[in-house]
């Protein structure tokens, strides 16, 4: 059993920063694929980026691509999420997720969702 919580979202302007957190419980952290999903109002919920466990391969998806970083800390059980240069078209709740597979963007592959943190991008 995996319990994650989010934290570092907020209220930013277009072209500024944020970086997410997700703190995991658990002693098996470290085997788990961790990916970050979002979801805007009306819309599904889409992948974002995932980090392996094995080699600590990132993926993204094309639209972040150069301007959000994934990365771990399997000393202190937490994933980050750092996105720079941000658009209003980056609002939405911002979940961490994690699985014991290999990486998926698929949401239905994760076994374990934090609650979500909001971001919202305006001026």
């Amino acid at each position: 059993q995996v319990q994650l919580v989010e934290s570092g979202g907020g209220l930013v302007q277009p072209g500024g920063s944020l970086r997410l957190s997700c703190a995991a419980s658990g002693r098996t952290f470290s085997l788990y694929t961790m990916g970050w999903f979002r979801q805007a109002p009306g819309k599904e919920r889409e992948f974002v980026a995932a980090i392996g466990w094995r080699l600590y391969g990132t993926y993204y998806t094309d639209s972040v691509k150069g301007r959000f970083t994934i990365s771990r800390d399997n000393a202190k059980n937490t994933v980050y999420l750092q996105m720079n240069n941000l658009k209003p078209e980056d609002t939405a709740v911002y979940y961490c997720a994690a699985q014991r597979q290999p990486y998926s963007d698929s949401p239905t592959s994760y076994d374990y969702w934090g609650q979500g943190t909001q971001v919202t991008v305006s001026s």
